[in-house]
């Protein structure tokens, strides 16, 4: 697997207007054109992103989020680690749509040769995260084998702009940081031995300052 073409678009790492999208793109930006579920406020345009936003529009997510981590140099992510999960087992996971389980549960449901992502919080795992640009975020990743992965970012505000690159994964858990460096919407997710990891969403604002005029989601 190469940075010069994947199995979504072959033109990854381009800036891509909503108007010339090429078809391999057509599914994400579909996907991408979605609310999360719980979220109706969302709209796909760049004044939506470009507007500060109050804490309240956070403050669901602050255990997602911290204001250090890791530099990320060139990169998407950080190199990844090994991560134990008996020292550090999450109480629940959260779906996009906000649907959470007992980490038990999920775990004696899914199947062990799955790539999963999610984001690490401080007691809970979950796809979605609203967070302020300039945060650090800890993801979390199961590969069933060890091996060279696929790891892509796709970054949507008025247009659409992609990243890719390769990272080595562990057998198992991996944990890697993640900087939230841009406003608008961060889809990720990863690809090991040519199966797809499921997709986690991060919407990155930014925070207006205390006493200044601010958009609140409704």
């Amino acid at each position: 697997m190469g940075s010069s073409g994947d199995w979504i678009s072959p033109n990854m790492g381009q800036t891509t207007s909503r108007a010339n999208s090429d078809e391999g793109l057509a599914s994400m930006l579909q996907w991408l054109d979605q609310p999360v579920s719980s979220f109706p406020w969302y709209t796909a345009s760049d004044a939506f992103y470009s507007q500060p936003y109050s804490y309240t529009t956070f403050s669901p997510y602050t255990e997602y989020y911290t204001t250090t981590g890791t530099t990320v140099e060139g990169g998407i992510i950080s190199n990844p680690t090994k991560f134990d999960i008996t020292q550090k087992t999450p109480s629940r996971v959260y779906y996009g749509a906000g649907v959470g389980l007992p980490y038990s549960q999920y775990a004696s449901t899914v199947s062990s040769k799955t790539n999963d992502l999610w984001i690490q919080g401080a007691t809970n795992w979950t796809q979605y995260v609203v967070s302020p640009v300039g945060t650090w975020l800890q993801l979390v990743a199961y590969a069933p084998v060890e091996g060279p992965a696929g790891v892509y970012e796709t970054i949507q505000t008025d247009t659409t702009s992609s990243k890719y690159k390769t990272y080595q994964f562990n057998q198992g858990y991996n944990t890697m940081n993640f900087k939230a460096d841009q406003v608008g919407r961060h889809t990720l997710y990863f690809v090991v031995n040519s199966q797809p990891s499921n997709v986690v969403v991060v919407d990155v604002f930014s925070e207006s300052p205390a006493g200044k005029p601010v958009h609140t989601m409704s």
